[in-house]
């Protein structure tokens, strides 16, 4: 049986009285305490080791597991496990060497003094990340709980929320919750002008949209004019039809391959939590683009590589989608896309030109798979009158690969 030496606790404001027990029994017999400054300063002084958590935290994480068989305790504000230092220390240590007790996180405290229910809230953090992340999450009547990076904040989502058109919005800070110094401040996006924000603070948004804003659901197929683009991107109608195609997934990677301004990857990244995406593009001044693209519409954890495939795709981590939006006609880009796709991860490939159709027409006829032909017009001005102005047709091939042994 493997023996439990570390143990993470999670503590509130209320510091050593606010523990159970367990946990209590837990930080006693600990022969080194790992935390912030803010969380070790609740232990008196023993003459016990003591580590404080650097910045960043991760260059501790060696000297935890160095002490292996040694009774260690981690002392993390609320639930350890809720973007905490939990998970960090789980990629590293068997969770059947540890002890997890977690306390009450910020966001049910936070639920609590607002009476919302939790089980409706979207919640996030900011803490260690950027800004941009917001963006996604902002849609009318949602409901947010935000982990804040600092004092500064709440300020800066303020501004964000005024700029997309949300000034209307509902904002709370809550700092210090279960401590001596808890406070609540509340006002609006529009008229924010709180500036004395502790550094420890939580926020909650009430979204309220104002009604000229521009709506960006989580849907697949945001408007066009959402991107920035030089006029080569996939189109609304055949982006959401080739997101559909792609099956944007939890915890996957995408391969966005030609990306031109990357809609693709900006999507797929919105469409399913926890997801990542890197995209690949050959056209230095495109870059730029995609990484704006990426900012303002909430994914800033878009991988950008620059680079023509199939060179560019050497040593990236193996996907579990790719799409194709450009080159498929290319010297082995289909062959190196399909090598690196994981067994039972789709590939997804459009082609505008014939060249390219024809290309996936002979990649089809050897290694399987669907092809479709999307055709879509748009209703254009015609005089004082309307008529359909047809847009290029988009030929595209979608497989699934196989699992070993196992034909789809």
């Amino acid at each position: 049986m493997t023996e439990t030496w570390l143990s993470l606790i999670g503590i509130g404001e209320d510091g050593l009285d606010g523990l159970t027990p367990a946990a209590r029994r837990l930080v006693d017999d600990a022969a080194v305490l790992v935390g912030g400054e803010r969380h070790l300063a609740m232990v008196p002084q023993d003459g016990r080791e003591r580590l404080a958590w650097p910045s960043p935290f991760t260059a501790l994480l060696d000297e935890i597991e160095a002490r292996r068989g040694t009774a260690v305790c981690v002392l993390a504000t609320g639930d350890p496990l809720w973007y905490g230092v939990g998970s960090a220390l789980l990629k590293r240590i068997p969770l059947q060497e540890m002890t997890i007790l977690p306390g009450r996180s910020a966001f049910a405290l936070a639920a609590s003094r607002l009476g919302w229910p939790l089980a409706e809230v979207e919640t996030l953090t900011l803490h260690g990340r950027p800004l941009a992340l917001l963006q996604a999450y902002l849609q009318p009547g949602a409901k947010l709980l935000v982990l804040s990076e600092g004092a500064e904040t709440p300020a800066a989502v303020a501004a964000l929320l005024r700029e997309r058109g949300f000034g209307d919005s509902r904002m709370t800070v809550l700092e210090h919750m279960e401590g001596e110094a808890e406070r609540r401040i509340d006002g609006t996006a529009a008229d924010w002008r709180a500036n004395d924000i502790a550094a420890f603070n939580t926020l909650a948004i009430d979204c309220v949209v104002d009604p000229e804003a521009v709506l960006l659901p989580r849907v697949p197929g945001l408007p066009d004019e959402a991107f920035r683009h030089d006029g080569q991107m996939t189109k609304r109608e055949v982006r959401a039809v080739t997101l559909a195609a792609l099956a944007p997934l939890p915890d996957q990677l995408l391969w966005d391959v030609g990306a031109g301004c990357g809609s693709i990857s900006v999507e797929w990244l919105r469409a399913a939590p926890r997801s990542r995406a890197i995209a690949v593009e050959r056209k230095t001044e495109r870059l730029k683009m995609i990484a704006e693209n990426a900012e303002a519409l909430g994914t800033p954890t878009l991988e950008i590589v620059e680079g023509e495939a199939p060179v560019a795709l050497a040593g990236l981590e193996a996907p579990d989608a790719v799409f194709i939006g450009g080159g498929a006609s290319g010297e082995g880009v289909m062959e190196t896309c399909w090598q690196a796709l994981k067994e039972g991860g789709r590939l997804v490939a459009n082609a505008v030109t014939l060249e390219g159709e024809q290309a996936l027409l002979a990649w089809q006829k050897k290694n399987g798979g669907a092809l479709s032909r999307i055709a879509v017009s748009r209703a254009e001005p015609v005089g004082p009158f309307q008529g359909w102005r047809p847009m290029m047709p988009v030929t595209q091939y979608s497989h699934r690969k196989a699992l070993a042994g196992k034909p789809l």
